[in-house]
C-alpha cells in the first residue's frame, strides 16, 4: 500500500461528529475503513455503539500465544468554519510544499493511516507474521469519545489480552524532531451561572443596590489566580511533583526559549510560574483557565441593563497526582466562598478525565515490570526513528489530554505508545490543516519496525 494515496482517498470523507447531518459521511467513512482494513489483511468489522460505530480490525484473532498490540485512532473530524479562511476545499486533498492539505490530515486520519498500511506493507513480505493486531478506529473523539468507553468495556477481555497500544494523535517538534509522547495533562471542565435579579434590570432605575452578575463573575474569575499566575484555590497543588531530571534535559533538547514561543504565539509577554519555563509549564504544571464568559448585551450599541445572568466557562489541565474529582470539588467550593451576598450560583460539571504518564525504560524512575513488548517497541521506534530522521525521538509529556488513554488504562490495564506525527503548525482545528508527507512516509516505517520487533519476541504480560 502506499501511505500518500491511502491518505487522500481517506480524506475526502466529510465525517464531522460535530454536526448530525454529516452522519451520511460518518456511517461511508467507516465503511471505507472496513474495506481498507480488509484489504491491509485483517478481518474487519463495524460495531455499532448508542453514538458512531467503531471500526475493529483483527489480524490473528485467534492466536492467543502471540503478541498483541491494540492500535488507537479516530475517524471524525472537526468542522471546517470558517470556510472562508480555507485556500483550498477542506474534504479535496492538495499536495503543495511537500505538505498534503485537508481536514483530518493530520487529525487523525493521516496518522491512523500509517499503521494499517505498515501493517499491509508486513503482511505482503510475511503473510505469517506472528503477531496480533486489533485496530479500533472511532469516530466520536472529536465530540468526547462519548461511547468509547463504553465499547473498551464490552470487549475487555480482548482487549485486556493486549501488551500495549499503540497511536499517533500526538505531536512532534518539527519535520526533523520527532517525539514520541510519554504523558498527557487530564482535565475538568465546568460552567459557572450566576443569576441575580429575576429579569434585566433597567440600569438607570435600578443599577446600584442590586449586586450585577457580570461584576461578580469578573471578581470571582480574577480571584482565581495570584499576581504570580498561580491558582488561589486552596489545595489544588496537592500532590503535584517535580519533574525528574531527563525530563527537563528533554525538553531542553528543543531548543526553544521563552521568547522565540512568545513570537510564535504573537503575544508580548508571558506569565510562567516561578522556577518554570514556558515548555515547563505545559507539561509538568496544573492550569485554571477561562475558555469562555458570558453575559448582559452582547450586540451592537449599548443597551443599559444590569443583567440578570453570567456564565463563565473553565477547564483545569491536571497533571499526574492530581485526582479530578477532588479538584473538581475544590474549584467549586472556591468559587461558592466568593460569590457575593445577592448572587445564586449553579456550578455545572463538564468533562473530566485523569492525567497520564509512563516512563520510558531506562530512565530514573522507570517501571521494572513493564511487560517486554511495550519494553521493545519503545526500543524499535527510538532506534528507526534515529535512523530515518536523523536524531534521537524526544521523550516528551504532552499539555494536551486524550481521555481514551486512560480509559485504556483504568480499564483494561494497558500503558500506551505515542509516536507523534502532526507538527506545531499543522493548524490542528483550524482551516488549512495540512501533514509533512515525509513524516507520514518515514512513520510507515517506524510502525513496520515497531510490529516486526514484537513479533520476534514470545508473548509476555512481565
Amino acid at each position: 500500500m502506499d501511505i500518500l494515496s491511502v491518505v487522500k482517498e481517506y480524506l475526502r470523507f466529510p465525517g464531522i461528529s460535530a454536526d448530525p447531518a454529516a452522519k451520511p459521511a460518518i456511517d461511508a467513512t467507516a465503511d471505507y475503513l472496513v474495506g481498507l482494513l480488509t484489504k491491509a489483511g485483517c478481518k474487519a468489522e463495524r460495531v455499532e455503539t448508542a453514538g458512531n460505530p467503531v471500526v475493529v480490525g483483527r489480524y490473528n484473532a485467534d492466536r492467543d500465544d502471540l503478541p498483541h498490540i491494540v492500535v488507537y485512532s479516530h475517524y471524525d473530524v472537526q468542522p471546517v468554519d470558517p470556510l472562508e479562511l480555507w485556500q483550498t476545499p477542506p474534504f479535496e486533498p492538495v499536495i503543495k510544499d511537500g505538505k498534503l492539505y485537508a481536514r483530518g490530515s493530520a487529525d487523525d486520519r493521516g496518522p491512523g493511516a500509517i499503521p494499517i498500511v505498515a501493517l499491509a506493507n508486513l503482511l505482503q513480505k510475511n503473510p505469517d507474521l506472528p503477531l496480533r493486531v486489533t485496530f479500533t478506529i472511532e469516530g466520536e473523539e472529536e465530540i468526547g469519545s462519548q461511547h468509547f468507553p463504553d465499547f473498551i468495556k464490552a470487549h475487555r477481555e480482548e482487549l485486556s489480552s493486549a501488551d500495549f497500544v499503540v497511536l499517533s494523535d500526538t505531536e512532534s517538534i518539527d519535520k526533523d524532531q520527532m517525539a514520541i509522547t510519554v504523558g498527557l495533562r487530564g482535565i475538568i471542565g465546568l460552567e459557572i451561572r450566576l443569576t441575580g435579579p429575576n429579569s434585566d434590570l433597567h440600569s438607570g432605575l435600578h443599577g446600584g443596590p442590586v449586586y450585577n452578575p457580570c461584576q461578580a463573575l469578573a471578581e470571582i474569575c480574577a480571584s482565581l489566580h495570584d499576581a504570580q499566575n498561580r491558582v488561589t484555590v486552596p489545595g489544588f497543588y496537592d500532590g503535584v511533583g517535580v519533574p525528574a531530571a531527563w525530563e527537563r534535559e528533554e525538553l531542553a533538547r528543543i531548543g526553544e526559549n521563552d521568547e522565540d514561543y512568545a513570537k510564535f504565539l504573537g503575544v508580548d509577554a508571558l506569565h510562567c510560574h516561578p522556577g518554570y519555563n514556558a515548555a515547563e509549564c505545559i507539561r509538568f504544571l496544573p492550569t485554571l483557565e477561562f475558555n469562555g464568559i458570558g453575559g448582559g448585551y452582547q450586540g451592537e450599541g449599548s443597551k443599559t441593563i444590569v443583567p440578570a445572568k453570567a456564565f463563565a466557562k473553565i477547564t483545569c489541565r491536571l497533571v499526574p497526582g492530581m485526582d479530578p474529582e477532588d479538584v473538581f470539588q475544590k474549584v467549586a467550593k472556591a468559587i461558592r466562598s466568593r460569590v457575593p451576598a445577592g448572587i445564586r450560583a449553579e456550578i455545572v460539571p463538564m468533562q473530566k478525565c485523569k492525567a497520564y504518564f509512563v516512563c520510558p525504560p531506562g530512565r530514573e524512575n522507570s517501571d521494572p515490570m513493564m511487560n517486554r513488548a511495550l519494553t521493545n517497541a519503545f526500543k524499535a521506534a527510538e532506534e528507526i526513528i534515529t535512523q530515518e530522521f536523523g536524531k534521537a525521538p524526544i521523550y516528551m509529556r504532552d499539555g494536551g489530554a486524550i481521555g481514551i488513554i486512560n480509559d485504556f488504562k483504568e480499564i483494561c490495564k494497558l500503558d500506551s505508545l505515542m509516536l507523534g506525527v502532526s507538527l506545531p503548525d499543522s493548524r490542528i482545528h483550524a482551516p488549512n490543516e495540512n501533514v509533512v508527507i515525509d513524516i507520514l512516509e518515514k512513520n510507515v516505517k517506524t510502525y513496520e519496525a515497531i510490529f516486526e520487533r514484537c513479533a520476534k519476541n514470545p508473548k509476555s504480560k512481565a
